[in-house]
């Protein structure tokens, strides 16, 4: 199976390259590592703090991270952040973030790759946000006996770890210090099978990422004007299919005001979106609140907003749930006591499962559903708002999994503040 595994990695390697040559996102991976690892060699060697490395395979797996990261930073002033992403969307957004010392693209896997990559880093702690496993940085780890935990992961049968070849995979995760696991499910799963690092169930970091987020003062003029009569939907990290069903939804509720954060930016996207909701404007043209207007649409094209501004909603729509990757990170608006609307792929989400049996989450699969899914929540305030509530019950009752970890390191002195 190895064989496989390196012939995959040369295939990825051609092929993002070929795909380089006219298509954005690869070249921005080709480019980001290139004399990558004279680069982080360079990073590394500036002081002699030693280094907890974090990666993220991309921008969620990051926000997952972040508030582990971040508690890590305070509790432990003496070392250097070192944080890595394996795609563009996730390292071209968070490649000036303040919480870490150093921020690179993670170099594709291979044997000498990652033996130089960790000669070089040489990390007292290495950490995991879900998924993103590769087999040679895990051997390498394991075999310098330095301590590697996978955060916040969670399985079902589905996925590659129990399919045909799976046995390569589920070895893969042998390599691991600890395994924190964000439900039971996965744990039973896991030990169906066999696993041999230790496992722990203590939920997700998210939760406490997106009530930090929730706790932290913000305000703007901008939308608060927009917002301050009729009810406003606000839909997040929508994609054309999403986008589809939400002309249709204002065509049927005309009355609504709409705010939409999608999920790329790019222009010819924002174009698109400005054709299709004629009566919209965009927030980068905005500088004041007075020329507002009569428009009903308010087209969010900056990034870094929508977790702040889900605050504002009447209701809130999230994106992905036409695409089989799942639903988008529906805890940004639950947090604020939201009720929330998403498509028919959430099998994924262990909190979309949750909140629909709750009451207060519903998935649709055709336009007249989501239509009467609105119509029935804003025309029920009184029920619209207890659905409210128990989200973010929902929500701060799952707070904790960052302590639990951080309770871990401190109880395992796998970190310490005595450095010389």
């Amino acid at each position: 199976m190895l064989f496989f595994y390196n012939l995959f990695l040369l295939i990825y390697d051609f092929s993002i390259k070929i795909s380089a040559l006219g298509n954005e996102k690869a070249q921005h991976w080709v480019r980001g590592r290139r004399n990558i690892h004279q680069r982080i060699k360079d990073a590394c060697g500036l002081s002699l703090r030693p280094i907890v490395w974090m990666h993220c395979a991309s921008l969620g797996e990051f926000e997952q991270g972040r508030e582990l990261l971040e508690r890590i930073k305070i509790c432990y002033p003496n070392y250097r952040i070192l944080l890595t992403f394996f795609s563009p969307s996730g390292y071209e957004i968070r490649k000036n973030y303040k919480g870490a010392d150093m921020i690179f693209y993670l170099p594709l896997d291979g044997k000498n790759t990652a033996r130089g990559f960790l000669n070089n880093v040489n990390p007292t702690l290495a950490l995991f946000i879900k998924y993103d496993s590769w087999f040679y940085y895990l051997h390498e780890l394991k075999e310098r006996r330095i301590p590697t935990l996978l955060i916040s992961a969670m399985f079902t049968p589905n996925l590659a770890f129990f399919g045909i070849g799976g046995s390569f995979f589920r070895n893969m995760l042998d390599n691991y210090s600890h395994i924190f696991l964000q439900d039971i499910k996965s744990k039973k799963l896991l030990e169906e099978f066999n696993i041999k690092a230790p496992l722990s169930v203590n939920g997700d970091t998210r939760f406490d990422r997106v009530i930090d987020i929730a706790s932290t003062p913000f305000t703007h003029p901008i939308f608060e004007k927009f917002c301050s009569s009729g009810d406003v939907l606000i839909a997040g990290s929508t994609w054309k299919d999403d986008e589809k069903v939400l002309v249709e939804l204002l065509k049927e509720c005309p009355e609504i005001k709409l705010i939409i954060a999608p999920h790329e930016i790019n222009k010819q996207h924002v174009d698109e979106l400005k054709a299709q909701f004629s009566n919209s404007f965009l927030l980068s043209e905005l500088m004041n609140t007075e020329i507002l207007g009569h428009a009903n649409v308010f087209i969010v094209d900056t990034i870094g907003m929508l977790s702040k501004i889900y605050r504002y909603a009447t209701l809130c729509y999230v994106g992905g749930g036409f695409n089989k990757s799942g639903v988008h990170n529906i805890l940004e608006p639950a947090v604020y006591g939201k009720t929330i609307l998403f498509g028919k792929y959430f099998g994924f989400s262990r909190e979309a499962e949750s909140l629909i049996k709750l009451g207060s989450a519903f998935s649709f699969k055709t336009k007249d559903v989501l239509i009467a899914h609105v119509k029935d929540l804003l025309g029920n305030k009184s029920s619209l708002s207890i659905k409210n509530a128990v989200a973010k019950e929902f929500v701060v009752s799952n707070k904790g999994a960052t302590n639990k970890i951080i309770n871990y390191l401190v109880e395992n002195r796998l970190l310490s503040n005595s450095i010389n």
